[in-house]
């Protein structure tokens, strides 16, 4: 049996006993989580989040990039059109973590880096790709600079320990 199959035998059983169909497009508890990709990170399990409560943002690093940015600038129109508040009590929660994989494509693939993070190499060095605490506060302060993040947000940022499995407020929140 491939990874596949394994795959779609748990979606029957979700579809059968875990599926919700009463969730809905906006979560409930109104945040946004920016994260990594890196699967000892996932904002479900580390937050014991449940179903619906939070909508997660996972790119290479957890950074707050172009690609970021517009998706945001999207969220934005998707949450207008569906008769969302414009981020009025929101969280938008940025999520780093220690012992990120984002540091191995700063030493051996920089352009590649720049690219995804809308930078020149040269520029990489003021994005603190290797210190997640001060990585965390940049792109909180990225956000807060944003015309893509509307008003009324509390924007905060937290760093994660893989080797603890604990968070650390680095960034309190604060309104837009």
């Amino acid at each position: 049996m491939d990874y596949l199959d394994i795959l779609m035998g748990r979606n029957i059983e979700f579809a059968d006993r875990g599926f919700n169909p009463t969730l809905r497009m906006m979560p409930t508890r109104q945040s946004l989580i920016i994260g990594c990709v890196d699967p000892r990170v996932d904002p479900m399990d580390i937050f014991k989040l449940a179903p619906g409560e939070a909508a997660i943002l996972r790119n290479v690093g957890g950074r707050v990039t172009p690609a970021v940015s517009e998706t945001l600038r999207l969220l934005r129109a998707v949450k207008h059109a569906t008769g969302g508040n414009s981020g009025t009590d929101s969280n938008l929660i940025v999520l780093h973590h220690t012992d990120c994989g984002i540091k191995h494509c700063y030493c051996h693939e920089p352009k590649l880096l720049a690219k995804h993070m809308g930078v020149t190499a040269g520029e990489l060095d003021t994005l603190e790709i290797n210190d997640p605490y001060k990585a965390v506060a940049l792109d909180v302060a990225a956000l807060r600079a944003s015309p893509n993040v509307s008003g009324g947000y509390m924007v905060s940022g937290l760093v994660y320990d893989v080797a603890t499995g604990k968070s650390e407020v680095v960034v309190p929140p604060s309104r837009l």
